[in-house]
C-alpha cells in the first residue's frame, strides 16, 4: 500500500508551493499591515487617560505600556475584547465601538511609539 504523499506527487507539490508562497506572502507584509499611525493617534486621545501619553507611561501599575507592543498583538488584544473572550469591564466598553480599521490604526500607532527603557 502506497503512502498519501507518494500517491500523487503533483498534489503534494502544489501543496508546497502554496504553503511556501503563503509564507512569503506573510513575511513581506509589513507589521503595521493596513493601519494608519497618524489617524491612530487622533483616535488614540482617550486611550491617553489610562495608558499615558503616546501609550508610554501608564496612569497606575495596573495598566498595562502600549508603547511599543506589536501591532499584531495589539489588534488581536482589542478583537478579544470586543468579542469578550478577554474579560475587562472598561476595555470592553472602550473596545465594542472600535471598527476593524479603527483598530488597525490604533495597533499601527501604538506599535510606532518608543516604549519606557530602564538605565541602570
Amino acid at each position: 500500500m502506497k503512502a498519501f504523499f507518494f500517491a500523487n506527487p503533483f498534489s503534494l507539490s502544489s501543496l508546497l508551493a502554496g504553503v511556501l508562497g503563503a509564507a512569503a506572502l506573510a513575511a513581506s507584509l509589513p507589521a503595521n499591515a493596513g493601519g494608519n499611525a497618524a489617524a491612530g493617534e487622533k483616535k488614540a486621545e482617550t486611550c491617553a487617560a489610562c495608558h499615558g501619553p503616546g501609550g508610554a507611561k501608564p496612569a497606575t501599575p495596573d495598566y498595562p505600556v502600549l508603547a511599543g507592543q506589536h501591532a499584531d498583538y495589539l489588534r488581536q488584544a482589542l478583537t478579544a475584547y470586543q468579542k469578550g473572550k478577554r474579560k475587562n469591564a472598561i476595555m470592553s466598553g472602550m473596545a465594542a465601538p472600535l471598527s476593524k480599521q479603527d483598530i488597525a490604526d490604533l495597533a499601527a500607532y501604538f506599535a510606532s511609539q518608543k516604549s519606557l527603557t530602564d538605565k541602570y
